[in-house]
């Protein structure tokens, strides 16, 4: 999108039930700190605007930093919610609202559980998106045509971006930002509030939580044994020994069932592991590795930095209790 000094820029959010308080009103101080700046340099002004919709259906401003001033935003965002992902009949109004404004050429963005009513318009179909990690799932189970990334803490598809979890809104605000009033007034603001302009991923925040409830006892069978197990040697043969199936039936059902190959799945199981360990304790990273099934410590550090996107040294730096301490 175009930055053009001559007129106000707006954006504005869409506001519904239960909707996450601490985003909306923190965005808006965040536009109102990277207006300050944008200003300073001669730039545009960020006009935010909040949305409602009333017992008629119909939206309108129910806050306006700049009231009065015909207009439409550029762009829309929609938060998450505390409470879950807004169900697919409460969706519905806004995610007919926000098609017509998309129609129109606002850009549209979400943060958290709010991925789930822009899903609802149709336009993520085929393309890549975010939510909170814990939502994943069961966004993928109601929308399984959008390409679900939920390692991603920020993805900007151009005239649509999605965040991740709760606090990824400030990282959207940053983004936001950036795309309307340049790079110079991202980093003015991201120094101002102690927001890291350089962009996180939620990987390095999330739990693996494995689908338990996909109803198949054998491999539910299995996982709770390769739980049990975790860090000692496996193979495929032992888990089809233990669902008394055969290898190729294993193989084709434990996929159907955890959305995983055995091998990624015991992969994730034994990360989650180091990484209890290497927040919780101070052994080695090589003695880390062995605890968890790795003979290899060069094999670990490859699979830990593939799924989380740190090394387990900087994974340690991060989130140990004794650096925290």
């Amino acid at each position: 999108m175009t930055r053009n000094a001559a007129r106000t820029l707006e954006v504005g959010l869409v506001l519904y039930r239960d909707c996450q308080a601490a985003m909306v009103h923190g965005i808006t101080d965040l536009f109102a700190i990277g207006t300050v700046f944008s200003q300073r340099h001669g730039g545009p002004a960020l006009r935010v605007s909040h949305w409602q919709m009333d017992e008629t259906g119909d939206f309108s401003r129910i806050y306006d930093t700049d009231p009065g001033k015909p207009g439409q935003p550029d762009i829309l965002v929609v938060p998450g919610r505390l409470t879950g992902p807004a169900g697919a009949e409460e969706a519905k109004p806004y995610a007919r609202w926000l098609l017509d404004r998309h129609a129109q050429g606002v850009t549209l963005a979400a943060s958290c559980g709010g991925s789930f009513i822009l899903a609802a318009t149709g336009l993520l179909a085929g393309r890549a998106a975010t939510t909170h990690w814990l939502f994943a799932e069961d966004f993928r189970a109601r929308f399984p045509d959008v390409q679900m990334d939920p390692d991603r803490m920020v993805i900007d598809d151009g005239d649509i971006v999605t965040a991740g979890g709760l606090m990824a809104w400030t990282d959207l605000g940053m983004r936001i930002v950036d795309r309307l009033l340049g790079p110079s007034v991202m980093i003015e603001t991201g120094k101002f509030l102690l927001i890291d302009p350089s962009g996180r991923e939620q990987r390095h925040y999330s739990s693996f939580a494995p689908r338990l409830t996909h109803g198949d006892e054998a491999i539910l069978k299995v996982q709770h044994w390769l739980q049990e197990r975790a860090g000692r040697p496996t193979s495929i043969m032992d888990m089809a020994n233990q669902a008394r199936l055969e290898e190729r039936t294993f193989l084709r059902r434990f996929k159907t069932a955890t959305g995983m190959k055995p091998i990624e799945y015991v992969q994730h199981l034994r990360v989650g592991k180091a990484r209890e360990l290497l927040e919780f304790t101070k052994r080695p990273v090589d003695q880390v590795a062995w605890a968890v099934g790795y003979e290899d410590a060069a094999s670990f550090r490859r699979v830990f930095s593939r799924i989380l996107g740190l090394s387990p040294g900087e994974y340690r730096n991060r989130f140990a209790v004794t650096a925290a301490a």
